[in-house]
């Protein structure tokens, strides 16, 4: 029976499991080859006459259909029943049937010996092992004239190879086993690495599709919040201010055309057209200029520290959480009416500090939406923080610590 393997095409290799009992077969045919032609040479040079010689040769290649047609099959298998049994006794049989035509066909024991502990259970086998063995003695003492003489000269040798038989039916027992065993865990290790692969190939599809989601969440979806905010606001306002309804729309077009780049930018994994245009401070005031032509906010935006240049993967973050909390603000803070942003360079850590003065929340009353659970897996991937303080009545504040060091090798 085939299966497929990890990395293979079904039904394209040999299941591990078989292979341990099958490979050595053919050797054991050789084997087989050789001990039926040995022992058909000595009978064929003994001093037997012609009649013993083709009952001897007869009956000792009867042995080779029995085997090929039915004794192999079972040895393989290693499947016991009826058969086996059927088998082993017909093999004893052709075997004694062998020794009577000419006691020389004893050689084909070692043939004879193998097959039954390969197609029996032990106990059984070893049943039949010492009528083979002790069947040349007693054919020997039969023909003897001196039937004790003769019998003490053979037995020791039949009680030797006996002996030999069982101590190597045995070790054919424990090989079998063992090689059985092996497979098991060969098999079992297969299908480990299937499982492996597929759990390793559904969380990656999962992460993927974590990463898209956040992606598509920080990108066109806030880009399209923000032109339905100014579309609505240019409505509300045209007939009243039609110069301000005219801005509106103005900032919707370049909202848009942002957000295309930043889809564009995205199939094809590139920086953020922000980060592009220059530094992340820059990007961030960017952002906060946005929401000022938004909302009419006041949103002030300050630097701590000496600002210098960043690691790309923490730009990103950093840009991508500013967006979120402005997105935030402008989905929740109804009533807010300011708005700081902080960025502070300190020493090996940036911290990113976004606080309003709207109405807050408390964070353990309500379940977190999924743009915060987004910047919180964001800022986790380079080893950041993300805290969330906020109370009604007295706004929000959402605080970003990266470590520099550790995010540049991201």
């Amino acid at each position: 029976m085939k299966r497929s393997q990890v990395g293979q095409e079904p039904g394209s290799v040999r299941s591990q499991g078989d292979e341990p009992r099958t490979g050595w077969f053919g050797l054991w045919d050789a084997f087989f080859a050789v001990s039926y032609l040995v022992t058909s040479v000595l009978l064929f040079i003994s001093d037997a006459s012609q009649a013993h010689h083709a009952g001897a040769i007869g009956a000792l290649t009867l042995i080779v259909p029995w085997y090929a047609g039915l004794g192999r099959r079972l040895m393989i298998n290693q499947v016991y029943g009826p058969r086996n049994l059927v088998f082993a006794i017909g093999l004893v049989l052709l075997f004694c049937l062998t020794t009577v035509f000419g006691f020389i066909g004893a050689f084909a024991l070692f043939a004879v010996a193998p097959m039954l502990l390969m197609s029996l259970p032990m106990r059984p086998a070893v049943v039949l092992l010492v009528v083979a063995n002790l069947f040349p003695t007693a054919m020997v003492w039969l023909r003897s004239e001196e039937p004790a003489v003769s019998v003490w000269g053979v037995l020791p040798i039949s009680l030797l190879s006996l002996a030999l038989s069982v101590l190597l039916g045995l070790w054919i027992k424990r090989v079998i086993r063992q090689s059985k065993e092996r497979g098991r865990l060969i098999e079992e290790l297969r299908r480990s690495r299937e499982r492996v692969a597929r759990l390793s190939h559904e969380a990656g599809i999962s992460a993927e599709r974590e990463r898209l989601a956040r992606e598509i969440h920080d990108t066109l979806a806030q880009g399209l919040t923000s032109i339905i905010s100014l579309v609505q606001a240019a409505e509300s306002s045209m007939r009243d201010a039609p110069d301000q309804a005219s801005r509106h729309l103005s900032r919707a077009g370049e909202v848009a055309r942002e957000s295309l780049a930043e889809a564009r930018d995205f199939v094809a994994a590139l920086t953020p057209p922000t980060l592009r245009a220059g530094s992340l401070v820059q990007a961030v005031r960017r952002q906060a200029d946005g929401l000022v032509a938004e909302t009419g906010l006041d949103v002030r935006t300050s630097v701590q520290g000496t600002e210098r240049a960043l690691p790309m993967p923490v730009n990103v973050v950093l840009l991508r959480s500013v967006q979120e909390a402005i997105a935030n603000v402008r989905k929740h803070a109804r009533r807010a009416r300011a708005l700081e942003v902080v960025v502070a360079f300190e020493g090996d850590t940036v911290r990113l500090l976004i606080r309003d003065d709207g109405e807050g929340f408390t964070p353990d009353d309500t379940h977190e939406g999924y743009g915060l659970r987004g910047m919180q897996a964001r800022v986790a991937e380079i080893d950041g923080t993300v805290t969330v303080t906020s109370r009604p009545g007295e706004g929000t504040a959402v605080e970003v610590r990266v470590p520099v060091e550790e995010a540049a090798h991201v």
